[in-house]
Order: structure tokens, then sequence, then C-alpha cells
């Protein structure tokens, strides 16, 4: 299965049924070797990067409010909406009305029932439950913790469980990187998996956009997210003008690959210690032929930000209001839902500026 993937763009389906399992792959002990675990806050820590918070960060952010303007940076979840693999999102109101008449008002009320991956369809959030590696010892996750301990089953991911994060919550410096403005135009699918590749975002090209775009370097704390334009695809005011024709054409062009951020780039965000990362496309990094990244893995950026140091990931979002007001620092305030033992979570962020 790594053979195809590398050999160019497998479908999206395969990888997530087969390719992505680990079936018949050699062992990865970089989690030993490298020593990724315990996290530099300790053994028992279950929330990752967020934890760099401090009331003078969330102070130091509200401080960025000087309009008074509100963004909601999350799309709209409906069951045309382009996913990832298998993914999808079926909602139905039963009964309409589902319940009732009451009283002498004749009260009816409607409710919906969702079938749907929840942490992981439309605008998601990663959580310490859905990246892991396979090792020599076991299918390795953050700080140390596996699928094979007890306390991780079928009905929720125990210690690794997406709630752990949300106690804590996201209130930060958000930093837009407009890489639109910076390559002249929206940024295609990758062609090559090296730094040169137009469609992928390296550490010096984030260092280029924040100088241009005439804000402070990123820092600890922040919350860094990247306008690719290719969310525009599935374009968040005209989604629902499309015929199904146009939609599947979408559909197919948003899964084929992305630009973003290639492992350099997300190795200095690192460095400054960032506590999110995301963006307007379903993965946030640079996913070209082969689903390969910057130095030619594949997710490589999951990996070594979410799995290796506990610093998440938002995906799908809708930065289109951030860019048109050229708001490249906000304060941007998020938490996911709390999901007893869940992989991710979907939510509405907002930005205020």
């Amino acid at each position: 299965m790594f053979s195809l993937l590398k050999s160019g763009f497998a479908p999206i389906a395969m990888v997530a049924a087969v390719g992505l399992s680990g079936t018949g792959m050699a062992a990865n002990d970089a989690p030993y070797t490298e020593k990724w675990a315990p996290s530099e806050w300790g053994a028992d820590d279950k929330a990752g990067a967020v934890n760099r918070t401090t009331p003078e960060m969330v102070m130091k952010a509200v401080g960025l409010v000087k309009q008074g303007k509100v963004a909601t940076l999350g799309k709209i979840y409906e069951q045309e909406a382009p996913a990832f693999g298998s993914r999808g999102w079926r909602m139905s109101i039963p009964g309409l009305p589902t319940g009732g008449p009451f009283g002498k008002h004749e009260l009816v009320y409607n409710d919906e029932y969702l079938s749907t991956e929840i942490g992981q369809i439309g605008t998601q959030f990663d959580g310490p439950g859905h990246i892991g590696v396979i090792t020599s010892k076991g299918h390795y996750f953050y700080n140390g913790r596996y699928l094979e301990d007890a306390d991780v089953t079928s009905y929720g991911m125990g210690p690794l469980g997406v709630e752990f994060v949300a106690e804590k919550g996201f209130v930060c410096r958000g930093v837009l990187l407009d890489a639109v403005a910076y390559r002249g135009g929206d940024l295609k699918v990758p062609q090559k998996a090296e730094a040169g590749d137009p469609g992928i975002v390296t550490a010096d090209d984030v260092k280029a956009m924040v100088k241009a775009q005439g804000i402070a370097p990123i820092g600890e704390g922040d919350c860094v997210f990247l306008h690719t334009g290719h969310g525009n695809i599935w374009n968040p005011d005209h989604w629902g003008e499309y015929d199904a024709a146009e939609k599947q054409k979408r559909i197919a062009e948003f899964n084929s690959g992305e630009p973003g951020f290639g492992i350099s780039a997300c190795d200095y965000m690192a460095e400054q210690k960032i506590i999110l990362t995301g963006a307007d496309t379903w993965a946030v990094e640079a996913v070209g032929p082969g689903f390969a990244g910057e130095s030619g893995e594949i997710f490589e950026c999951h990996v070594q930000m979410m799995t290796r140091r506990g610093i998440w990931n938002l995906e799908n979002l809708d930065l289109t209001q951030l860019v048109a007001d050229k708001a490249y620092e906000f304060l941007f305030v998020w938490s996911p839902l709390k999901i007893k033992g869940g992989t991710g979570s979907p939510g509405n962020p907002v930005a205020l500026y």
C-alpha cells in the first residue's frame, strides 16, 4: 500500500481504509529514541500545548480587539459538503413534528437525528486521540499512551479524549498568514515533495508573510492560521447554488490534495511554542502526490505537531472575512465540545478584532 501511495494520488477512500492503517508497515520507534514522552507538562498531561496559555497571554490577546468586529470561522455542516474518505454527515428530522401536541397550546417540537463522525467532519478539531504511529510496543499516541491500554476502548479514547483539551479551551492571539496575497494567487496542490513547490509553505515563507503583513513575530501561545484559497472550492457563500454535478466535481477537486504548511514551517512554529494550527483546507499541511509533504513523508506535520508535541489542529475553516478585512492579528476564542473519549470536535470558532 505504501508503494501505491508513493506512486501518486491514490483514492482517498482507499488511503483512509487501508493506507493509513499501517498494515504491513515497519514499526516507527522514533517516539522512544527521540523521547517524545513524557511531555514537558508531565506524564499525566492530557491537554498538550494549550497548557502554555497564561492569564497574561489572554489579556494581551484581548487587547487586539480594536474595531469590535466578529468573524465566525466555521463552515456549514451539511450532507453534501466535502469529506475525507468515507466520512459523512447525515441528519434527519424524525416525525415532523418529532413530538407533541401538548397542552392547550397544542405545542409540538422537532429534534434532529445525526449520524456522523462528529469529531472528524467539516470544520473539525484534531484532538489527542486522532493521530498516532505504530511502534514496536503498540499504537503510540500523545504523551506515551497506546490504543492497547486498558482504558482505551472502541467506546472512547480514555485519557486521549478530547474533553481534556476542551476543559482548557483556546483564548489566544490569532495570527492569519495570507499565502494567497504572498504568492499572488490561490495556492495549487503541490506537484513535488520539496520546498521549492509553490503549494508548500516553508519556514522561510512563514517568516516572510509575517514581515510583509507588518505584524509581530509568531510567539508563545499563538494560534496560527493559513489562508491558501483552496478552501474556496468549498465556497461558504455559494455552495448552496451549485447543482449536484458541480458539487461532486468540486468535492473531488477539494479532496485531491492540498497546499499547506510543509514540515519546516511546522517545526519552526513548534519552536516558537504555538498552541494551535488551522487553515482553510482539510489537513492544514501540504498534501501532494502520494499524500506527501515537504520531506516526502505522509501527513508529516500531523505526526510531528500532534503526536509528538501536543499542538492540535483546526481544519476546514472559513477565513474569507478575515482576509477581506486584512485582519492579520485578532483575539481567537474557541473550545472543542466536551465529548468524553472523542477523537476531535466540530465547532464554530470566533475571531474578534
